[in-house]
């Protein structure tokens, strides 16, 4: 012994279980939010891969549930304990609150426009003249009622030959229908894409004046269990005010619509000057022969009250909405 003090080391910290979708997207973002947890806490951080109901049917969403598909059992796997906390796209998540769970964080969100991607990089009114040229519509694949509403309605404005086919699938496999030649072009979420390192791919932003996103496009979602206090707070350090408000205000008008994603609805808020949110909102038939576009805008103070705030106006746009027959066009409603 030479007589020097013995000091124990704490033992390290276990890793913290975040469960995840199994798909190349999912993945991709959650590994974002587990360096960024990594960074915070100094703790490791595990990915937990879970297949969803969503990532192994192959019917159309509207079919199966909607977006809870891909949500339920990350959020099971997180009230039994077998994971610490989950990573969720926002726009999956139902609207309800979930008991035990709590929305740790919104991080701040990505570009939150739709993509193009068309064969030869064109954009839509090109490949659109393009085909019509050769006599025959352009076929662009989406699963999203939205999409194909906002789609078809600007051809109808403008006398073009289109036709929206409906796919399912992840992104590789969109992607491959332009490639393989079954479809001219496929609309994708520009945030996806970015993640995926797969920008390069993009033929057209399609900015917000063409087609608003869906509720919610672009951001994640961190939840963990109410109980868990001390991650909750420690996760609360990734939110980001602002998006958080944005969002609020887009999924209230999501629920006082009560849509989900069967329903062709488009939601999008952007800050315009200090403290005032300016909400989008569109209704409308897959057709598109009928859209009912409609805006609102709000101060908003970024304070304790300001998803409540936020809420408020989601809700007095949905109000409008549904006065000028907004359920009358989105057919059965969902609940």
């Amino acid at each position: 012994m030479n007589g020097q003090p013995i000091t124990e080391q704490a033992p390290a910290a276990p890793a913290l279980r975040l469960g995840t979708r199994r798909s190349a997207l999912a993945m991709a973002q959650s590994g974002m939010v587990a360096r960024e947890v990594t960074r915070l806490t100094g703790r490791a951080v595990e990915l937990v891969e879970i297949t969803t109901y969503g990532d192994t049917s192959r019917e159309a969403l509207a079919q199966i549930g909607g977006t809870g598909v891909f949500v339920s059992a990350l959020r099971d796997a997180l009230l039994e304990g077998r994971i610490d906390f989950a990573v969720h796209s926002l726009k999956d998540l139902p609207t309800a609150a979930p008991e035990g769970l709590v929305l740790a964080a919104v991080p701040e969100r990505e570009d939150v426009r739709d993509a193009l991607v068309a064969r030869e990089g064109l954009a839509l009114d090109e490949l659109v003249e393009k085909l019509a040229g050769a006599g025959r519509p352009a076929r662009i694949g989406t699963g999203s009622p939205r999409r194909m509403a906002q789609l078809n309605a600007w051809a109808a404005a403008r006398g073009a030959a289109l036709e929206t086919v409906a796919i399912r699938g992840n992104v590789d496999t969109r992607i491959g229908y332009v490639a393989k030649g079954e479809l001219d072009a496929v609309v994708l979420a520009t945030a996806g894409l970015n993640r995926l390192g797969r920008s390069a791919e993009i033929s057209q932003h399609l900015d917000p004046e063409l087609m608003i996103p869906a509720p919610g496009q672009g951001a994640l979602a961190i939840e963990c269990t109410s109980a868990d206090t001390d991650l909750a707070a420690a996760l609360a350090a990734l939110d980001h005010a602002p998006t958080r408000v944005e969002v609020a205000a887009e999924r209230a008008l999501l629920a006082a619509l009560e849509a989900g994603c069967s329903a062709p609805v488009a939601g999008l808020a952007t800050w315009g000057r200090p403290n005032e949110l300016r909400l989008e909102g569109v209704v409308g038939t897959t057709d598109g022969a009928t859209l009912l576009k409609m805006s609102a805008n709000g101060p908003i103070v970024l304070d304790e009250t300001a998803e409540q705030q936020a809420t408020a106006l989601g809700r007095a746009l949905a109000a409008r909405l549904l006065d000028a027959g907004a359920a009358a066009l989105m057919g059965e409603r969902a609940r």
